[in-house]
């Protein structure tokens, strides 16, 4: 069979053992370099970049950058001045014997690809295909695709099959609105796209298929979030039968050691991971999402102060957070954490400090009896240097809420968190209802798929 002259060679693949070698390459002009009089014209394709050059003084002319080439010609060593150590094919380079303009570019793009990244999300989508050219964006789009092929074979390796469910369904009850499409055969009617497969994993383990997975789109009109894009984005679905609730933790906790220790920046901690039930994680750290490299903890220290007559502890929920050893730090410093507590709806935050001679000195000190104080530090464990903060609301979930923004925030201030390292924990025993104060109703906190840990009742 004739080789395709258009795709016989990938220009990033190209090495030293193929000099000497005539070869065919097509990718897209990177750059056009004018070294007195000599024209180097950098050709890159989806696995890297090569340097080409030509004895014809006016083959390249007219060539601009971003047109689409196919070059044939020889293979040969750089002269040593010209060697780019920083790309794999640095030592090599292509000298042109013949090109073909398969697609000019304009002279004027409308930004330069290598840089694309800077410019404004509207353009870039406008001219998407030159987006797509710039080398970070490329590799993330390559890393998404690698890492999506090992949860694929993980998955298959954990003895789970996978199974495509449909995307024109019908509505079912999962807390977000949905995307409705208008059946042409049944006027009026509606199908909806799947906020989830939930419903079809259900019927799949009644069918007897009985270990399933899916990297499923759901489709979600809701508000974007961090980690989640406007409309759609993919997770990786599995059910089991006849398990445990352990059986599924230790599945998923091996898929997600695995994933982040093979493609994580940071380093991991060993598992097991931690299990937290929610009750324990909201009390600690004010949230169901624990930053475990911070090692603060709340402290309901309610009781301790039960019978204090400061007007903003009367009647409320008070949680503690003790910080070592930032006692001698500067009014500025704690002034930014109470402008912190500000800014997130608190009236403020109150602190003391243990000092050298055992006495407390902060805001707060003066309206603390001689028992209270006595019992915050032993309770505390408090030494010499540390700060306690505290957080008062009438209402319990925010009071922890708060704690819990508190936490984060000082942590991070304190320098406590090590953001070289992930620290994963399982959170369960999530309660099934819990009411919520503005809709004057009670709400799945869980997923309403599940069944209550204690049973139908």
């Amino acid at each position: 069979m004739k080789k395709n002259q258009y795709r016989s060679e990938m220009c990033g693949k190209l090495t030293e053992d193929m000099i000497g070698k005539k070869v065919t390459v097509s990718g897209w002009v990177e750059n056009i370099r004018d070294h007195g009089g000599v024209i180097f014209v950098d050709v890159r394709d989806i696995e890297g970049t090569l340097q080409t050059v030509s004895n014809d003084e006016h083959l390249f002319d007219h060539l601009t950058r971003e047109s689409v080439v196919t070059m044939m010609g020889t293979i040969r060593k750089r002269d040593e001045e010209t060697i780019n150590e920083k790309i794999p094919t640095g030592t090599i380079e292509l000298l042109v014997e013949s090109m073909n303009v398969l697609s000019k570019a304009k002279n004027e793009l409308p930004f330069e690809v290598i840089t694309s990244r800077n410019v404004s999300e509207d353009v870039r989508l406008r001219y998407r295909y030159l987006d797509l050219r710039n080398q970070k964006v490329k590799e993330n789009i390559l890393f998404r695709e690698e890492i999506i092929d090992f949860l694929r074979s993980k998955m298959k390796q954990l003895g789970f099959h996978e199974i495509q469910t449909p995307i024109l369904s019908a509505s079912s009850p999962e807390g977000a609105r949905e995307f409705i499409v208008p059946s042409r055969k049944y006027h009026g009617k509606f199908y909806v796209l799947p906020q989830a497969p939930q419903i079809f994993k259900q019927l799949l383990m009644v069918g007897g298929m009985d270990k399933y997975f899916q990297i499923a789109p759901c489709f979600r009109d809701e508000d974007a979030r961090s980690d989640r894009l406007y409309g759609e984005f993919y997770q990786l679905d599995f059910e089991m039968s006849f398990a445990e609730e352990e059986d599924i933790l230790e599945i998923g906790e091996e898929i997600f050691y695995e994933t982040f220790k093979n493609y994580g920046c940071k380093t991991i901690k060993e598992s097991p991971f931690p299990r937290i039930s929610y009750w324990d994680s909201m009390q600690k750290y004010g949230t169901d999402k624990p930053d475990l490299r911070n090692p603060l903890i709340i402290q309901d220290i309610t009781k301790l102060l039960e019978n204090t007559t400061f007007k903003p502890f009367v009647d409320s929920t008070i949680e503690g957070i003790v910080v070592d050893e930032i006692g001698s730090n500067s009014n500025s410093w704690f002034n930014e954490i109470v402008d912190y507590a500000t800014s997130i709806g608190m009236p403020g935050i109150g602190y003391i400090t243990l000092m050298e001679d055992g006495t407390l000195k902060g805001p707060i000190d003066k309206f603390l009896s001689e028992e209270e104080r006595k019992s915050l530090i032993e309770e505390l464990s408090m030494k010499v240097n540390s700060v306690l903060f505290f957080i008062a609301d009438r209402n319990k979930k925010k009071a922890l809420s708060y704690a819990g923004l508190m936490r984060d925030a000082i942590g991070k201030k304190a320098g406590l968190i090590d953001e070289s390292q992930y620290a994963f924990c399982i959170i369960h025993d999530f309660p099934m209802y819990e009411y919520d104060e503005e809709q004057e109703k009670y709400d799945f906190t869980h997923n309403p798929f599940s069944m209550p840990k204690d049973g139908i009742k």
